[in-house]
């Protein structure tokens, strides 16, 4: 069975992002390539950054008040991947600004992963027990099925979830 250490789920998604990466990169002039894989990337940050929003920083935060300014920031860092992400999704591969936009994402989240990794992970790793982590990998499990794939869905669900808590 596959590990449900919220932390051990993280790294892989980060795997998974940073190979579509390099492909970009080595995507060159191949337009429709590269609109593809920004697709695929968009995809995996909208769900995966959903998923550290709403399941990893709050209970970080209330369970490691020492990481309290960690998780700040990593929310911030998501807005900015998250407006990218939004004006790419709506932005055709073959305007001028495209592959500009899509390094500057992909700078801005390798800078993100590695200050999660570096960082933010071991410290988080020793302040919560495997039981926390494991119980708070398989709630992003089981909240990934729902989550936004596109970044418009994340306006949705806000939204909704706004109405509901009003």
């Amino acid at each position: 069975m596959p590990s449900t250490d919220a932390i051990v789920l993280l790294k892989n998604d980060h795997k998974e992002v940073k190979a579509l990466f390099r492909q970009f990169e080595k995507a060159g002039d191949a337009v429709a390539r590269k609109g593809q894989l920004v697709s695929k990337i968009i995809e995996l940050l909208t769900t995966h950054t959903y998923l550290e929003n709403n399941v990893i920083y709050p209970e970080v935060r209330k369970l490691l008040p020492d990481l309290e300014d960690d998780v700040l920031e990593s929310y911030e860092e998501h807005h900015v991947a998250d407006v990218l992400c939004l004006e790419l999704f709506e932005m055709k591969p073959d305007n001028e600004h495209f592959t500009a936009k899509a390094t500057v994402l992909i700078e801005n989240i390798e800078h993100h992963i590695r200050e999660e990794e570096d960082d933010w992970f071991p410290k988080v790793r020793a302040g919560l027990s495997r039981s926390q982590l494991q119980d708070m990998g398989a709630r992003m499990l089981a909240l990934k099925a729902k989550a936004p794939k596109k970044p418009t869905d994340v306006k949705a669900v806000k939204s909704a979830v706004k109405a509901v808590t009003a």
